[in-house]
């Protein structure tokens, strides 16, 4: 992605707090705008963004992922991917999408590239084809203030989960896959809920590639902690002491 590039290699550590207010109707997690490739109304590209936006809206929802470009010429055309996390249902992957169209035009209005990331779901377009690319250079990281005991056996307990997700969810058509674990007594018995999801546009092995990442990116930002959370353009890893999604 040339020129049009994001504000790469900018990782957000977000307090725990900011985690809780990702229902509909509240702040999203982060939001990245290109910088400074911009465009103008009433042009080709603007045109192309409007449709692209529309299509996928109605799209996602179906399958909870939709991928599209919209233009004729490569200098105008306009590609967007959506999805929304593997349990959110159809109706509220709906909601999740348009609410996420809505405020990234907002707060990345006339940008050429953007994307947009919530709890329920994520939003991304640019003017350069990105599909079936790992995108870790537009990533936040977050974390639980909360340590554990034994963090070093916390840590392999919880990567161990994580990467047995990770193959599942590389293996399955939704690239998606959650689960839990059921600690000794030395953590009290405490379940352990994770999750791991691609968007589709990836291979397989781009998939496993990217999940695996950023389960390692969990060790060096939340180590310890009793919930953490890595979010890429390409893919997401989370874990947490309570279940968080459906089974």
């Amino acid at each position: 992605m040339s020129s049009s590039k994001l504000t790469a290699s900018t990782v957000l550590f977000l307090t725990w707090g900011l985690l809780f207010q990702t229902s509909f109707g509240a702040n999203p997690l982060s939001t990245f705008c290109s910088n400074p490739q911009n465009f103008t109304s009433n042009t080709p590209f603007d045109s192309n963004l409007k449709t692209l936006i529309t299509f996928l809206t109605k799209e996602t929802p179906i399958t909870g992922f939709g991928q599209a470009s919209f233009g004729q010429y490569p200098n105008q055309k306009a590609y967007g991917l959506s999805l929304c996390r593997g349990d959110v249902s159809s109706s509220d992957c709906k909601t999740c999408v348009s609410e996420a169209t809505t405020e990234l035009l907002k707060r990345c209005s006339y940008r050429k590239g953007a994307i947009i990331f919530y709890d329920h779901c994520f939003f991304k377009y640019w003017d350069q084809d990105f599909f079936g690319r790992i995108d870790d250079a537009h990533a936040i990281s977050s974390w639980s203030l909360q340590n554990v005991s034994d963090p070093d056996a916390f840590n392999n307990k919880t990567k161990e989960s994580l990467s047995r997700l990770a193959e599942e969810a590389h293996a399955n058509p939704k690239m998606y896959a959650a689960g839990e674990l059921k600690l000794g007594d030395h953590w009290k018995n405490m379940t352990v809920y994770g999750l791991t999801q691609c968007t589709r546009d990836l291979s397989k092995d781009d998939c496993k590639k990217c999940l695996d990442g950023a389960i390692a990116k969990l060790s060096d930002c939340c180590a310890g902690k009793i919930s953490a959370r890595v979010v890429r353009g390409s893919c997401n890893v989370r874990y947490e002491n309570y279940p968080f999604f459906k089974a």
